[in-house]
């Protein structure tokens, strides 16, 4: 065929003209297939790879948003469980898989944490991915136990600068988001505290209720049955404005912890060579779900604000919180792993 063309254009004197409609048809024949998986997507099941176990925030997230996506979208969207350290075994699966958006990660803000937390992350969330949307913010809650001296923030604040290095704030494993939230707080509260890391929530709780720490930085869905029970007292919210489902709790920096800031997010990513067409459907039906009141309430109950993103501000907040939390991870003086 193409050599018939070819003689048609020289004797035409078209050589030019010909070369063009060739290169285009080859790619017009190329790209076929992708144009159909894109038109039919999806076209089976889609795995969402969540780089954490069941039950935390960003599993809970997951599978009330992906229950509703597959609704939208008529196919399931199965999620699958692959904890790890620094999301690597999650990531390295979803780029293992073909990029036509039947795979797709769970990004969070302790992505962006890794990328300066680990010498060798085996992958890059920057270039190996591409942003779909986030699917739902998160603040932290500063609890103290009930009859502890420090009802407030301001009372903690004030207590440690009177008292340097005699206070402790209990977080999560190092590196966690929890965990550099505490080194923030240091920072822009200007205190001197130390930071007690613990392997898991209830074992935060546990240190904070037998008075070995006097401050726990945690989600709300962990502290969320202590504090409707005043077993503890929620004294801020890490977030820039008060939540709605603790109005009456000031956010760390009301509280006179300076400019501080800290919130958390999932969001869904494809691997790299996704069709746009694939991604524009994506970010369109969770725009959709993401809007719809009865999943807002659901997640709202969990702390959660469910929220969708273009993929440009997916993209910015991911630049944003790697330079951020490199900052933080730099002055913490916390080791790579």
């Amino acid at each position: 065929m193409w050599a018939t063309m070819a003689g048609r254009c020289e004797r035409l004197g078209w050589n030019g003209r010909c070369a063009s409609i060739a290169g285009a048809v080859v790619l017009a024949v190329l790209l076929l297939p992708q144009l159909a998986c894109a038109q039919n997507y999806p076209s089976r099941p889609v795995r969402l790879l969540v780089p954490f176990g069941p039950g935390g925030v960003a599993d809970v997230t997951a599978r009330i948003v992906s229950e509703k996506l597959g609704e939208k979208l008529g196919q399931r969207f199965v999620i699958e469980n692959m904890p790890g350290a620094g999301g690597i075994n999650a990531a390295r699966a979803v780029l293992a898989a073909p990029s036509d958006g039947h795979t797709l990660a769970l990004f969070s803000n302790g992505t962006a944490i890794s990328v300066s937390l680990f010498r060798d992350l085996k992958f890059n969330p920057l270039t190996d991915f591409v942003p779909v949307s986030s699917m739902g913010n998160f603040d932290f809650i500063f609890v103290t136990p009930a009859g502890s001296p420090y009802q407030t923030l301001a009372d903690f604040i004030t207590a440690a600068k009177q008292k340097p290095g005699a206070l402790n704030v209990g977080t999560i494993n190092v590196g966690s988001t929890q965990n550099l939230s505490a080194q923030l707080f240091k920072s822009t509260a200007d205190v001197d505290v130390t930071i007690v890391p613990f392997r898991s929530s209830p074992d935060v709780l546990v240190a904070l209720l037998r008075g070995d720490i006097q401050l726990a930085i945690e989600n709300y869905t962990i502290v969320q049955s202590n504090v409707a029970d005043k077993a503890l007292t929620a004294v801020a919210t890490s977030g820039p404005i008060r939540t709605s489902f603790l109005p009456d709790v000031p956010t760390v920096k009301e509280a006179g912890g300076g400019e501080f800031e800290a919130r958390s997010w999932n969001a869904i990513f494809a691997p790299k060579g996704t069709p746009p067409e694939v991604i524009r459907t994506l970010s369109a039906a969770l725009r959709e779900v993401l809007d719809a009141p009865d999943l807002k309430k659901r997640a709202l109950e969990l702390g959660i604000e469910a929220k969708a993103s273009t993929p440009e501000e997916l993209a910015q907040r991911l630049k944003d919180d790697i330079g951020k939390w490199a900052k933080v991870i730099e002055q913490a003086g916390i080791e790579k792993q």
